[in-house]
Parts: structure tokens; C-alpha cells; sequence
């Protein structure tokens, strides 16, 4: 390569500049990680000064407790040095066992339920360990968290126990009571001579609960999806902190107003904490476990931090009750009642039934009907197979106008193909469009009139889609290869994470994958017959997206309920069937010769015209004479 003095001079002149940015970087960086390190000090410094405080905090109460732990005069030594030990309440459907230590429940087994799995035997809901309820009385000169002392049991029955924390001249006592019958457990707090021991301005406790869900189903991620943290206001309100996305912490700030009551939920089972008298809530949180640790058999960790109405001088008892037990709205809905007939707590709005529109669908039409079904001690799949064909029968007149419109466009198509030949020329689209409009609307026909009924039938689709998730009765149940129609139906399952697929193929989401194509397919026929040539090309893209779609949802539906996936899949099927019903009954000859007799009658008569028809063809009309401006405008140009 030869090089002349220019080409030297240039590179010389690039190697300068970039030696010249090289060098100001260098400084801006010794500047920046000077001021970083400034700012790490400074950070260091009040981190320091904050620990210190800290640790000299700790300290101090680390002495108040030792000197409690030693000093055996002090009124704190004797309940710290009580007895371990578990107090058991059982009635029907749930055992609870109640530890000394604390007063609180540390197991929660329900009877009535069972592990769908190898492991098998009834569901534990949480064991010691997973649980823990801390009550925090704030006293003139020492605290009193319920979890460091040793309660002592008494007048205990199968029902029923009083838990007794000796304190001096008083003392603290937390009583239990089992309702027979039911998922409810009662709880009374209650202060007894001890008014000197509080402030005078005492007049709530702390209430601090966390819990580890465990894993109860199959499917980790979906039954993830299914679980948060539920709480209603006193307002009447009841929301949920997201399951997945970034609203999963919330303090008193976020949260209007009281809270009635506050629950822990997973896809199928629940823990609710009623405070009687209201709750004011400092903060709750939900941290999901990593799917790395999927096999660990829990779901996420959750916190509650509240305070309640607390009486010091034991005038009157903070009451509680907790509901531990499955989301079946009609049970809910029962032991509310067992709580407080007035009360309207709405236990039940923690089973999610979708939207207000959809909700109320499932409210007063689903579950209505799966719960007659269900009574009949049908298998869980013929429940969905009848309550499948229960609503194709209810949208067939729905369906069928549909079809009648496609049908009509089908054999008014020979015309439409004749105003096509008619106006060969882009520039005369228009003039097409106008003319086919009047065609339709002097046969009473609209191109729009398929589309409404399949808009009303989308609801029932969003509705069971919020409602067969939901739904307990399903849980466990099989029918044909799924085991359990709560969770997916894993017919192949490789043993290993594949990513957008996971571990498994479900053949009832294939099923239901290959009947959506089907009916795009079959519906994409008839709405041909309303396009023109145009039309038709610039639908293209949007007919592979319709057959793309089912493809795209695979990797969700993949993981979700096999009972979903399966009544989707005869959905389908039915709907397939249907339209070839409706295709064989149909005669096109006697649909246009009923078609030429109403366009004889509506020309005789120009009032019984369509419309809507009649305001596509004024809209065309005024289209046109705006294209017809325009294009003169263009000429005297």
C-alpha cells in the first residue's frame, strides 16, 4: 500500500483525536470514581452511624432479656421458663394443633381433603415451622411478644382450649374454640389485671403473620399464578395483591380504609384472619419462590403486619376468627353465615370469578349449574361435557344467525362478482363499494350481521376461562388419560425444563389447539363470501394470524387446568359439528329465492330497507362526492 503525505497526515490526525478522547475519558472516570468513592464513604459513614445505633438498640434489649432470662424476681422469668408442648382441636372436616410456646397454630390439617399425588394422605395446609402468628403488647416499660413465652393450656376439649400467660398480680390469656362443622376457628385475646403494666393510651396490639404456602398441586407455576394475598375493607372492597407482577408489597399508604379481613390464598385453599372490630394494616407482602427451588414443595412466603382494637383493662376481649379450608364459593358462603348472619363479610369474593360483566355470569349461571351437576355424582368430565353442550345449545340461535348471514353473502356472491367485472379499475372503488352496499341493502342484507353474535358469546368464553381454574370440585378428579383435571394432563413427559414449554406435552391443549384451527378455518370460509377480491388479499395477514394464534397460546394452555384445555377442546368440536349441521340443512336455492322475494317487496316498498344498510350507502355516497372534489381539485391544478 503506498502512502502519500495527506493519507499520513489524516491518520496522524485521527490517532490524535482518538488519543485526545482516550485521555479525557481516562479523567472523567478518575473524577467519577472519585466521587464514587466520596459518596461510598459518606454512605459508609451513615451506615455505620445507623448500625451503631442499631446495635447499641439490640444491645439494650438483649440486656432487658437476659436480666428477665436470670432474674428470677422478674415477672418475664417463670413465663419464659414454661413448658413446650401441643394442645390438638378436631371436629369433622380440620385438626389444628396449638403449641405453648406462643399460643398460636402451628398445624393445620384438613380432613376432608387429600393429596393428589405419591404422597397422599389428607392436606396439611401448613406444619410447625411454616406458620407464625406474633401478638405484640407494647407495655410503660417492656414489650411482650406472645412467640417468646410459654403459654399454659387449660379447660382443654377436643374443641376448645384457653391458653394462660402468668404475669405477676395479671395475665394474658388466648382462648380457641373449633366451631363442629365448619372451617372456623374462633380466637379471644384478652388482658387481666394488668392495667398498670400498659400505657394509658394503650388501645391496639400487633398482629404480625407470615407463612410459607406450601405446594398442594401439580403444577408449580400455575398454581403460582393462582395464589397472592387477599384482603376486603371496610368499604366493601376486595383486592388482591398481584400473583406475578410488581404489586407485591403494599403498606398503609396503599390501603384505603380498614381492613375486615386479611387471607393467605393458594389456587385451591385458604387461610383467612377476620378481626371483628376491623383491622388497620401496616404492611403486606408476597415473595415468590424461585423456580429453581420449584421442587422444595413451597410457593411463596407471605407477611402481614396489622394492629386491632385491644381493651387493656379486660373490659372486653379482641376477637378473631380464622377460616382455613378450600375456596368453594358455597362454602364460604355457608360458614360466613356460622360467623354473622349480618356481618356480609363476602368470604366468597376470594374465589376470582373474573370481570363484573363475567363474574356476574359465573355468579348466577355457572356456578348454579356445576353445582346441580356435581350432585349428581357424575364424573367431573361428563359435568363438562353436558355443561359444554347446556351452552352451544343456549348461543345455537346465536350461532345460527350468524351462519344465515355468511349463507345469505354465499349466495349473493354471483352478483357481488358481477359489480366486481363491472368496475375492473382501482380508481373505481368507490363507485364498487357504493353500488354493492346497495345491493345488500335492497336484499336486506349486512356484511356486519355475523359479527354480533360471536361478540356475545366472547363473555361465556373470558367466564369459564375464570371459572373451571377455580373450580375444587375438579380437583383431583380424572376422566380418560388426565388424572386430575384441576392441573394439566402430562401424556408425554420428557423429566426436563424446556423453555415456553416446560417439561411436558399436554394432549388435551393439542386437542384443543387442532379443534381452534378447525373452526378458524371453517369460519375464515364463510366470511369470504362477504369480501371482495381486495378484501380478500388484505385479509391475508390477518387469517395467519387467526391460524397462528391457538399455536402462540400453546405455550401458556400447555400448563394450565387439563379441565380447561378439555372443555375448550369439545367446545370446538361441537362447534364443528353444529356448523356442519347448519351447512347440510341449509338449501342456497330456497335461501335465494326467500332473498329475491324480500328484494321485490322492499323495492316495492323503499321503507323497509335496512338501516343500517342505508347509512353504509349515504357513508359511501359521501365518500364518493369527497373523491369526486378532490379529483377536480386535482385537474384545475
Amino acid at each position: 500500500m503506498n502512502f502519500d503525505r495527506n493519507t499520513v497526515i489524516g491518520w496522524v490526525l485521527i490517532a490524535a483525536v482518538f488519543i485526545g478522547f482516550m485521555v479525557y475519558n481516562s479523567k472523567n472516570a478518575q473524577q467519577q470514581a472519585a466521587q464514587m468513592r466520596m459518596e461510598q464513604i459518606q454512605d459508609s459513614i451513615a451506615q455505620h452511624k445507623s448500625d451503631s445505633i442499631r446495635e447499641v438498640t439490640a444491645r439494650q434489649e438483649a440486656a432487658k432479656i437476659k436480666a428477665q432470662q436470670t432474674d428470677s424476681t422478674n415477672v418475664f422469668f417463670a413465663a419464659r421458663q414454661g413448658k413446650g408442648g401441643k394442645t390438638t382441636l378436631k371436629n369433622e372436616l380440620l385438626k389444628l394443633d396449638i403449641s405453648n410456646q406462643g399460643a398460636q397454630v402451628v398445624r393445620a390439617e384438613l380432613l376432608d381433603q387429600t393429596y393428589r399425588n405419591q404422597q397422599g394422605g389428607n392436606v396439611v395446609l401448613f406444619d410447625e415451622g411454616d406458620s407464625k402468628l406474633q401478638l405484640a403488647f407494647e407495655g410503660k416499660d417492656q414489650n411482650i411478644l406472645s412467640d417468646e413465652f410459654f403459654f399454659t393450656p387449660s379447660a382443654a376439649t377436643d374443641s376448645s382450649v384457653v391458653m394462660t400467660l402468668p404475669l405477676g398480680q395479671g395475665q394474658i390469656s388466648v382462648t380457641y374454640t373449633l366451631k363442629a362443622g365448619s372451617y372456623l376457628l374462633d380466637m379471644e385475646v384478652k388482658a387481666e389485671g394488668l392495667q398498670g403494666f400498659f400505657p394509658v393510651k394503650t388501645q391496639a396490639i400487633d398482629v404480625s403473620w407470615t407463612e410459607r404456602m406450601r405446594q398442594q398441586e401439580k403444577g408449580f407455576s400455575f398454581e403460582n399464578s393462582h395464589s397472592s394475598i387477599v384482603y376486603r375493607t371496610t368499604d366493601d372492597d376486595t383486592e388482591t395483591l398481584s400473583s406475578t407482577g410488581g404489586d407485591k408489597d403494599k403498606s398503609d399508604d396503599d390501603i384505603e380504609g380498614r381492613v375486615r379481613w386479611t387471607a393467605f390464598k393458594t389456587q385451591f385453599f385458604s387461610q383467612i384472619l377476620i378481626a371483628h372490630e376491623g383491622m388497620d394494616v401496616q404492611r403486606l407482602k408476597q415473595e415468590q419462590v424461585d423456580e429453581a427451588n420449584e421442587g422444595e414443595g413451597y410457593l411463596k412466603t407471605y407477611e402481614a403486619y396489622m394492629s386491632v382494637p385491644f381493651d387493656p383493662t379486660g373490659g372486653k376481649a379482641t376477637e378473631f376468627t380464622f377460616y382455613i379450608g378450600p375456596n368453594k364459593f358455597s362454602t364460604l358462603k355457608n360458614n360466613e353465615v356460622m360467623i354473622d348472619q349480618e356481618s356480609h363479610l363476602d368470604l366468597q369474593s376470594i374465589v376470582y370469578l373474573g370481570w363484573p360483566i363475567v363474574r356476574l355470569i359465573n355468579r348466577f349461571v355457572f356456578l348454579y349449574l356445576f353445582d346441580f351437576m356435581t350432585g349428581w355424582g357424575l364424573n367431573m368430565g361428563i359435568v363438562l361435557l353436558i355443561i359444554t353442550i347446556i351452552v352451544k345449545l343456549a348461543v345455537f340461535p346465536l350461532m345460527k344467525k350468524s351462519y344465515l348471514s355468511s349463507a345469505n353473502m354465499r349466495v349473493l356472491r354471483p352478483k357481488v362478482d358481477e359489480i366486481n367485472a363491472k368496475y375492473p379499475n382501482p380508481q373505481d372503488a368507490m363507485k364498487k363499494q357504493q353500488e354493492t352496499m346497495q345491493l345488500y341493502a335492497q336484499y336486506g342484507v349486512s356484511p356486519m350481521g355475523g359479527c354480533l353474535p360471536m361478540v356475545i358469546q366472547f363473555p361465556i368464553w373470558i367466564a369459564l376461562f375464570n371459572f373451571i381454574p377455580n373450580a375444587i370440585e375438579l380437583r383431583g378428579q380424572s376422566f380418560l388419560w388426565a388424572d386430575d383435571l384441576s392441573t394439566y394432563d402430562d401424556v408425554i413427559n420428557w423429566g426436563f425444563h424446556i423453555w415456553g414449554i416446560g417439561d411436558h406435552l399436554s394432549l388435551f391443549c393439542v386437542l384443543w389447539c387442532l379443534s381452534t384451527v378447525a373452526t378458524t378455518w371453517i369460519s375464515m370460509r364463510q366470511q369470504s363470501y362477504s369480501m371482495s377480491p381486495e378484501q380478500e388479499q388484505s385479509m391475508k395477514m390477518m387469517r395467519w394470524m387467526s391460524y397462528l394464534m391457538p399455536v402462540i397460546f400453546f405455550f401458556s394452555f400447555n400448563s394450565y387446568s387439563s379441565g380447561l384445555n378439555y372443555y375448550y377442546f369439545v367446545s370446538g368440536l361441537t362447534t364443528i359439528l353444529l356448523m356442519w349441521f347448519l351447512r347440510k340443512t341449509t338449501d342456497d336455492a330456497k335461501l335465494l329465492a326467500k332473498l329475491e322475494a324480500r328484494f321485490k317487496e322492499r323495492k316495492s316498498n323503499p321503507r323497509k330497507a335496512s338501516s343500517m344498510m342505508e347509512r353504509m350507502q349515504r357513508m359511501a355516497e359521501q365518500q364518493q362526492e369527497i373523491l369526486r372534489q378532490q379529483q377536480e381539485a386535482q385537474k384545475k391544478k
